[in-house]
């Protein structure tokens, strides 16, 4: 038997993808075509922007809430949000959640000093960059964060909200991830936090001037272990 997987999904694309990874590499443990059985749910994204943009974190966490509890409904057994941004709501909703949550920046953050990495750039929207959602659960794991500069933060928001959430994937795009990726390298970091769940639809490490962690297939995988147990995980 294998745990029901709940999503709390945000952004299509970001959320798609999780889900995606869950499927096809469920089949690594499971058999062929075999994953944990998932639900995912998500109210418009529009709704969540509107409560991001008023900085009302409680509206975020009341949304996550009611899909927290729609899931358990369902028969979900924990949670995911594949979304990294509206973690920051995330210390709101957990105390009142019907079910468990597993949190994305420690995710990451496990996988980085696993791989004995120092010093992790930081990408994804600006409200993420500017929160302590990764520096947080980085330094927990001896990890120092580097932000980017508020230009380099603006303009990879700006690509984020306004084209991957929608799909849309530009190469001069691509290069200012690249660049800006390449500055952090320059900085002194061995590695950069894709902190944005659709950053990985453009930039991995074959494009990435660093080593990447991708935030929404480490947590796919995360919960996939959850689901079919670690042991058998790891057989």
């Amino acid at each position: 038997m294998t745990q029901h997987i709940g999503i709390v999904a945000c952004s299509a694309e970001g959320a798609a993808l999780c889900y995606r990874t869950i499927c096809i590499e469920g089949a690594q443990w499971l058999g062929t075509h075999a994953h944990p059985e998932i639900t995912l749910h998500t109210h418009s994204l529009a709704a969540y922007m509107a409560c991001i943009y008023e900085n009302d974190w409680q509206g975020v966490a009341e949304l996550m809430l009611a899909s927290a509890d729609k899931l358990a409904r369902i028969g979900a057994d924990f949670l995911i949000c594949p979304d990294n941004t509206i973690h920051q709501a995330l210390g709101r909703v957990v105390p009142q959640s019907p079910l468990p949550w597993l949190h994305i920046a420690e995710v990451v953050a496990e996988e980085g000093a696993r791989r004995g990495y120092r010093r992790l750039g930081l990408t994804g929207t600006r409200w993420l960059v500017a929160s302590d959602v990764y520096p947080e659960k980085l330094a927990a794991r001896g990890l120092d964060a580097l932000r980017p500069t508020d230009a380099e933060r603006d303009e990879l928001s700006r690509i984020i909200m306004d084209e991957l959430v929608c799909g849309v994937f530009k190469p001069e795009s691509v290069a200012t991830f690249q660049q800006v990726i390449a500055r952090m390298k320059a900085a002194g970091c061995d590695a950069v936090v894709l902190g944005c769940t659709e950053i990985p639809l453009i930039i991995g490490d074959a494009n990435s001037p660093l080593p990447t962690l991708d935030s929404t297939r480490l947590l796919a995988r995360a919960a996939l272990q959850r689901a079919i147990g670690t042991d058998r995980a790891h057989a």
